[in-house]
């Protein structure tokens, strides 16, 4: 892993900053605390920092190295002992000849020899500030990367999950498709032969945008519009479908096939079970900040409801809250003889 701070221009250019802030202060306190002739304060401080910065750069290494997770506690500790002591040698012995060296004037040379013992103990605190702050970059990088392949793996799973939703609802409604068209076969074949040329329709329709987890509801109420001729054939004077909408709901988009398991449960539910004329009703509203969809359909009081195993209308319950992240956006209402479904799409 190579250190942030060369890696990464604005990185760099922030850590050049942060040693050009220490070189000034270095300046202040050499010139007016200690007496230091202003151009020695500025060369002893540019040689002792630019140094350290150099250095400080290559302590990224040794730190992830010596990452806290991958070594014992005891083994870290003295390592970085050993290693602040020894960067510190090389720091104050390297700044200690060059200056020595370049300066000859003997009330700095008194100055640099004084200063040993407090920029020992300067090196050994920049180096624990040096490997500390690595350490937390070291580890901040590890946590968002961490979090990152969190979300990618959760977005995959999620869209797993929604596709094997989705895909549930195919083989049910193929399954009552079949059913209706097979007790028409015998009785009245032409109506059969009907119903399955507008199946064979639906599906096509349906298989095409099988892919898509999202599409516009004008196109979702005409794929469900075609599935209630479906079953209009067999049930004739008994169904009767009606649409109710804002002209601006058509636009918005909303889950593939969102729809289809409830006109299913409406005709298996109340045409089924009635011996009375069946109206089922499709609307569609903003409430608020959410576009309001609703189903309903009268029912026979007195008729034996069907068992079944719930799979369309938890199926739409569970989709909506991996898609919207929200609870409680498929509600149900019975009222006497009418049923109403409603779901609720956060308006965007």
């Amino acid at each position: 892993m190579k250190n942030p701070f060369i890696q990464n221009t604005s990185s760099f250019i922030a850590y050049l900053i942060v040693w050009s802030i220490i070189t000034i202060n270095h300046i202040l306190v050499a010139k007016i605390l200690l007496h230091v002739r202003i151009d020695y304060a500025v060369f002893d401080a540019v040689i002792h920092n630019a140094l350290y910065m150099i250095l400080g750069l290559s302590l990224w290494y040794p730190s992830i190295y010596l990452s806290i997770d991958k070594n014992k506690i005891w083994k870290t500790i003295s390592n970085h002992i050993a290693g602040g002591i020894f960067s510190t040698v090389i720091w104050v012995y390297a700044g200690y000849f060059i200056l020595s060296n370049s300066i000859e004037n003997k009330q700095y040379l008194t100055f640099l020899n004084d200063a040993v013992y407090w920029r020992v103990n300067i090196g050994l605190l920049f180096y624990l500030v040096t490997v500390v702050f690595y350490y937390v970059a070291y580890y901040y990088k590890g946590f968002k990367e961490k979090a990152q392949n969190e979300a990618e793996l959760k977005s995959l799973v999620k869209e797993a999950e929604l596709k094997t939703l989705k895909y549930q609802i195919n083989p049910h409604f193929i399954f009552n498709s079949l059913n209706s068209i097979s007790s028409l076969t015998i009785s009245n074949p032409d109506k059969a032969r009907e119903m399955t040329i507008k199946l064979s329709s639906f599906m096509r329709k349906t298989l095409s945008s099988n892919e898509s987890q999202m599409t516009r509801l004008k196109d979702e109420v005409d794929n469900s519009r075609l599935y209630m001729e479906i079953e209009k054939i067999r049930f004739e004077d008994k169904l009767e479908y009606v649409e109710s909408f804002d002209e601006n709901c058509r636009k918005i988009n909303v889950p593939n096939m969102i729809l289809q398991p409830l006109f299913e449960n409406a005709i298996k539910h109340g045409v089924y079970e009635s011996t009375e004329k069946i109206t089922i009703s499709l609307s569609c509203k903003k409430e608020k900040e959410y576009l309001k969809i609703s189903l309903q359909n009268n029912f026979d009081p007195e008729g034996v409801s069907r068992k079944g195993e719930g799979i369309g209308l938890m199926n739409i319950k569970n989709r909506l809250k991996l898609i919207y992240n929200e609870d409680n956006l498929l509600t149900f209402d019975r009222l006497e003889n009418l049923f109403t479904v409603n779901i609720y799409i956060p308006y965007e």
